[in-house]
């Protein structure tokens, strides 16, 4: 991969994606590549976009913070990394969308943000499918109460479900965590009457199973960026 261009490397990932769905009968329009930039500095961001991409993914707001403004501004950002409350503002200015909600309080600090930003913040709620205590998310068992609330609030569009199964070295291991993620999206919107669309799962070594699985939204890093290099100096939120 070291000698591998950019390019080859995203053409490479797109011909996974398009070899998946045709195993699934999907088209490979319905799966979303989010490039996933942590760490990565805004000259390699720029060069993904040259190559085509849009859609990047950050793990920490401060990162983002000192990264997007030396980014081209057309490109759109996804915070896709746990997400603390006291940095909910900036993100909500930062991010055109927010996959990492897992508990009420947090839904309702992005809401208020959102309100006094005056935009309406598009989320998805992170479902912890597989119960591990070293995994955020919320139970499947909380979701209702967030499901409710989301009704309720003014300035958040609740646009479906993120996971992240255990690591295993086989991706055949996710894929019960992707399949239960997917029933219950469809769960919930039969039971709540939602209209939730987005399923936010897989990452380099298994996002085709997930796509299988029905996933719109792919996590890459490593397959299109390569290893990662040491977080360089983060500035300052003022």
């Amino acid at each position: 991969m070291a000698n591998d261009t950019f390019q080859e490397r995203l053409e490479a990932v797109q011909a996974r994606v398009k070899q998946a769905c045709a195993r699934c009968g999907r088209s490979p329009a319905e799966v979303r590549l989010v490039a996933v930039s942590k760490t990565m500095g805004p000259e390699q961001i720029r060069e993904a976009a040259a190559c085509g991409l849009t859609l990047f993914g950050e793990n920490k707001v401060q990162e983002a913070y000192a990264k997007i403004p030396e980014c081209p501004g057309c490109l759109a950002w996804h915070m896709i990394g746990h997400l603390q409350r006291n940095k909910v503002a900036v993100a909500v200015e930062l991010f055109d969308m927010i996959h990492s909600v897992d508990s009420l309080r947090l839904l309702e600090a992005v809401d208020r943000a959102a309100g006094e930003a005056g935009k309406t913040m598009p989320v998805l709620l992170e479902v912890n499918v597989s119960g591990e205590r070293s995994k955020f998310g919320l139970t499947p068992d909380a979701a209702p109460e967030l499901l409710a609330a989301a009704n309720l609030l003014s300035h958040i569009q609740l646009a479906g479900l993120m996971t992240m199964p255990p690591f295993a070295e086989e991706p055949e291991k996710a894929r019960p965590y992707f399949r239960r993620l997917r029933e219950l999206r469809d769960q919930w919107n039969a039971e709540h009457r939602l209209a939730l669309s987005e399923l936010s799962m897989g990452m380099t070594h298994d996002f085709e199973v997930a796509i299988e699985e029905g996933s719109t939204m792919i996590r890459v890093g490593t397959a299109l960026f390569g290893s990662r290099p040491k977080p360089a100096v983060q500035q300052e939120m003022e």
